[in-house]
């Protein structure tokens, strides 16, 4: 069943373009909270909402990102149309292998620009590219999922909650699993050799936490700043 189409955006929209939602706040003992200002957006982008948590809006907005929020069923030409910098794959609910529109969308921005996935977006890249999808018998759940970064072989504790993953031994040769689950041996990330093209599984950008994986918002927009 197709729960995206249910929950996603009907219209495009600019997130927070006052700058009133997405400052980070501090505690502070003299006054009880304070607000931190935001860095000048580098890079525009194009975030896909399949069900986009307002925190990942949150701080893809503190990390420098201008974003333009897109319906879930935006055809690949529109977007282009948009002439933005990069496509974020957003997370969201149920089968991925019921979201052919959004496959058939990826796989025409795959080579024009750079785009980043997680969660569900994860998914969809990994069908798009050629791969398959299958439930597993024990969906992640949680906020203490420990996953492996196969080029570093650091190790960070990631929240999770999906049901579904993408199958290893279906990706092409050009696309490398760069991180996996340490519970069950899934794949929890993986990257495109040949063009500016990554996902992750898990939410990066989790709150209120674990932080462990925040990090990949900034690789993001060094790829962007590669292909300029």
């Amino acid at each position: 069943m197709d729960y995206v189409r249910e929950v996603s955006t009907h219209e495009i929209y600019q997130w927070d373009p006052d700058d009133t939602l997405s400052a980070p706040w501090s505690i502070a003992r003299d006054s009880g909270g304070s607000k931190c200002g935001l860095p000048p957006i580098r890079f525009r982008i194009a975030a896909y909402d399949y069900g986009i948590k307002e925190n990942i809006l949150r701080l893809l907005r503190q990390k420098g990102f201008g974003v333009t929020v897109v319906p879930a069923a935006t055809t690949a030409e529109e977007v282009l149309a948009l002439d933005l910098d990069g496509i974020f794959l957003s997370n969201g609910p149920g089968d991925p292998a019921a979201l052919p529109y959004a496959h058939e969308a990826v796989r025409g921005l795959m080579g024009k620009k750079p785009i980043f996935g997680v969660c569900l977006g994860h998914q969809i890249l990994g069908v798009a590219c050629g791969g398959s999808t299958f439930k597993l018998k024990f969906g992640h759940r949680g906020a203490n999922q420990p996953v492996k970064d196969l080029r570093s072989s650091k190790v960070a504790i990631t929240a999770q909650n999906h049901g579904f993953a993408v199958d290893p031994d279906s990706l092409p040769a050009n696309v490398e699993v760069t991180h996996i689950n340490l519970n069950d041996g899934t794949v929890e990330g993986m990257r495109h050799k040949e063009l500016p093209i990554f996902s992750v599984q898990y939410h990066p950008e989790a709150a209120p936490g674990p932080h462990d994986a925040s990090y990949f918002f900034e690789q993001f927009a060094d790829l962007i700043e590669k292909q300029r």
